[in-house]
């Protein structure tokens, strides 16, 4: 019986106001949806794709070998009957096509395997389950047809025939496997270099977290956290008074920059004023409930018994009010 033969085969949109301002923001865009499967007959275009490929291959090799066989035929003196040996070919194909879904589980379960043994086991496994399955389903596929059509189909089961058969079922699932293992490689690094491009690890490289701009019109000041000792209001202005003396006036709302300076430890300890408690060196609670900070640079700073409670754990007299 003539069979295939595979060997022939997101920046954020600025704000109107200009406050505080972070060099954190992504360009629209960045994200992107990888794509993949979920898996086979399950997936999404990609095994879909693969699969038509492979079977228009063996559609066209089935063919290819029905005129071979005819055409030896006639030559050898025997009938022509084309239409005979398509069918042997295209009952056969069917079945393989059918059993492509195991060859693609086996590929993905040996690529997920380390051991060398263990995969060796499981192509062995497929490959013994791939030739025992087609052998049956063709041979069921060609009584079925047959008995429709009023005829038989005698298998001739032997242990020749099925040895005859296992050789070439060996052969196009070798082929097979090898094909769908360089698809799915190909899959994998698509995929790797697609997470790693969109990955946050990949981006840009962002400025220091422990860095903050300051911005008013065009100018852009970068100031350390650490370097700000109290932040205040002035109207539609915010003061930033720094630990060297300088000072710097960002046009800007308290309350937008006392959210934006929070995780640095810089809180509001009065209604007008930010404090940085990482620069406070003492705190003196006063009788009347306010309080007074010294930073360790000498300079002071007056609180509001309002905002007691954000200091009390730094230390110092608390008087009973």
């Amino acid at each position: 019986m003539a069979e295939i033969n595979m060997a022939n085969s997101q920046n954020a949109p600025e704000t109107e106001r200009v406050e505080t301002v972070w060099d954190q923001n992504r360009p629209q865009g960045d994200e992107a949806s990888l794509s993949g499967t979920s898996g086979w007959p399950g997936g999404i275009n990609g095994d879909w794709t693969m699969f038509a490929a492979i079977a228009a291959i063996a559609l066209a090799i089935g063919i290819v070998n029905a005129l071979s066989g005819a055409q030896d035929a006639a030559w050898r003196g025997d009938s022509y009957d084309i239409g005979k040996r398509l069918f042997w070919e295209l009952s056969s194909i069917v079945v393989i096509l059918l059993l492509v879904p195991i060859l693609m589980r086996s590929v993905r379960r040996m690529r997920r395997t380390p051991a060398l043994g263990l995969r060796i086991g499981i192509g062995a496994a497929a490959l013994l389950g791939f030739s025992a399955l087609h052998i049956a389903g063709m041979v069921g596929v060609r009584k079925f047809m047959l008995w429709l059509a009023g005829s038989a189909y005698d298998f001739h089961f032997s242990l020749a025939t099925v040895l005859y058969e296992f050789r070439k079922d060996a052969i196009t699932a070798i082929l097979l496997g090898a094909t769908l293992w360089l698809i799915e490689s190909r899959r994998e690094l698509r995929n790797a270099a697609r997470a790693a491009l969109f990955s946050p690890a990949a981006a840009p490289e962002q400025p220091s977290p422990d860095l903050i701009w300051l911005r008013d019109g065009t100018s852009r000041i970068r100031v350390a956290p650490r370097d700000i000792l109290w932040v205040a209001s002035a109207g539609n202005y915010i003061e930033y008074s720094l630990a060297n003396g300088t000072q710097h006036l960002i046009r800007g709302t308290l309350a937008a920059t006392e959210s934006e300076l929070a995780r640095f430890a810089i809180v509001r300890v009065h209604r007008t004023r930010l404090a940085n408690l990482d620069r406070v060196s003492g705190v003196d609670f006063k009788p009347s409930g306010d309080f007074e900070l010294t930073f360790d640079n000498g300079q002071t700073l007056g609180g509001s018994r309002r905002y007691r409670s954000v200091v009390a754990s730094l230390g110092g007299r608390i008087t009973p009010v």
